[in-house]
């Protein structure tokens, strides 16, 4: 019987997860694999077993609250754009510099 064993860089692709994450993961017990003189290898089965896993455990979610009133967001950006942008021709203000000029320039 041939057992396909799929590599790091094969179950990277397959699973979409950078292969740092799958060292990690194998390096916590969080993944099954197993060490062949030193190289990590995966069970297409046991991986396959491993994502049925996480469908079967049902997920409760809390129902989303606002946390802000939509004239509360339009309150803060109407605030936050007064605070970065002049009258002028929409300028952004200068930062302030070791000098001092921005206060002779006429931005305020």
């Amino acid at each position: 019987m041939y057992l396909h064993m799929l590599t790091v860089k094969e179950l990277s692709a397959w699973l979409n997860i950078k292969p740092s994450t799958l060292y990690l993961w194998a390096s916590q017990n969080k993944i099954p694999c197993r060490r062949i003189h030193g190289l990590l290898r995966f069970e297409p089965e046991a991986i396959q077993a491993w994502l049925n896993g996480f469908a079967a455990t049902p997920t409760h979610r809390p129902p989303c609250v606002p946390r802000h009133k939509a004239g509360d967001v339009d309150h803060l950006i109407v605030e936050a754009k007064r605070a970065i942008y002049t009258p002028r021709h929409g300028e952004t203000r200068p930062t302030a510099s070791p000098l001092g000029k921005e206060n002779n320039d006429g931005a305020r």
